[in-house]
């Protein structure tokens, strides 16, 4: 009798064992399979200006660096230029001896005024001319210095500009002449218009990103930017006032066509779908040219969490994944 005790007590155990495992089978397929009521964030059709812009960093570098080296050795008498001095081509920037009138000059001032005024008039010294119209960016020499023709004494630019490094995804849509906008990081709070100049035609690829340099030159220089400065640059593609708009995120494509959902009058309905045309877009907000009207409430669906199934926070918590309780 024991025996049979036994064996009713087992199969007891492996009929509770079954309900429980085709319990926990329709609750997890249920859970899997329930459809969770959808939320929709609402969008009001506005009118928005709205600009193009591309954003680039670059560094200020003359557009054409000149180093100016005398043609023969020797020491400089007179500096007539500082840095920062705007000079013109054939301008005398400076007065050079040669070293050998150097040397006669030193052994004539020994022997007095005269005698140095003598071999001053007879022997000239040497002008060093701009060869080109542009700024003094940097002096090399002070007067009664020497120097051989190998050595840079002043180093002239034409003009400054920004060397712009713009991402190959972006550089078809940055042409010449285009309108720009320079902020230098030492002066941030005053931005120099600028226009672009000249696009590389090679690219320089760095840690597998590929960019182009274009030179973007200021319309007025201003006094305070240097060659060597970190600038921002904003290149301005496209501008448009008061156009429609709608945020980017409640765009779905499909088959190249764009469709959004619309507030609908029907309770049972409330989304419904509409095919609309785009135009511009900066990311953020689109331009709708066809397809709605200004004013439309265009809907956003939300994710929403299963009911009860709030952030669990990680799985790698040491509370299981769950959050902890305060007693």
């Amino acid at each position: 009798m024991s025996q049979g005790r036994s064996q009713s007590k087992k199969y007891l155990g492996l009929g509770l064992v079954a309900v429980l495992a085709l319990g926990a089978g329709a609750y997890f397929y249920w859970k899997k399979n329930r459809v969770e009521p959808v939320s929709y964030r609402e969008v009001t059709v506005t009118r928005q200006d709205m600009d193009i812009t591309i954003l680039s960093t670059g560094v200020v570098q003359p557009q054409n660096r000149l180093e100016i080296k005398p043609p023969i050795a020797g020491r400089v008498e007179q500096v007539l230029v500082q840095e920062g001095d705007l000079v013109r081509k054939g301008q005398i920037l400076a007065w050079m001896s040669s070293t050998e009138r150097a040397a006669l000059l030193d052994s004539a001032r020994a022997q007095g005024p005269a005698e140095l005024k003598r071999w001053e008039a007879m022997y000239r010294p040497t002008p060093i001319i701009s060869p080109i119209s542009g700024m003094i960016i940097l002096k090399n020499v002070e007067p009664g210095q020497t120097f051989s023709n190998v050595d840079s004494v002043l180093v002239l630019s034409d003009r400054l500009t920004v060397k712009a490094q713009v991402d190959e995804t972006d550089i078809a849509q940055v042409k010449a002449n285009q309108a720009a906008e320079i902020i230098l990081d030492a002066y941030a709070k005053q931005p120099v218009k600028a226009i672009v100049d000249k696009i590389a035609y090679d690219a320089k690829t760095v840690n597998n990103v590929t960019t182009y340099i274009v030179d973007v030159v200021p319309t007025e220089t201003p006094e305070f930017m240097r060659s060597g400065m970190t600038a921002n640059v904003t290149f301005f593609i496209e501008s448009k006032k008061a156009i429609l708009t709608i945020p980017s995120e409640a765009l779905k494509v499909s088959d190249g066509r764009f469709t959004i959902l619309v507030k609908g009058s029907d309770p049972k309905n409330p989304a419904v779908e509409k095919e609309i045309k785009v135009g511009l877009t900066d990311g953020r907000l689109s331009e709708v040219l066809e397809g709605v009207e200004e004013g439309a409430i265009v809907l956003i669906q939300e994710a929403v969490m299963p009911k009860g199934e709030k952030n669990n926070g990680s799985p790698f918590s040491p509370f299981g994944g769950g959050s902890r309780r305060r007693s």
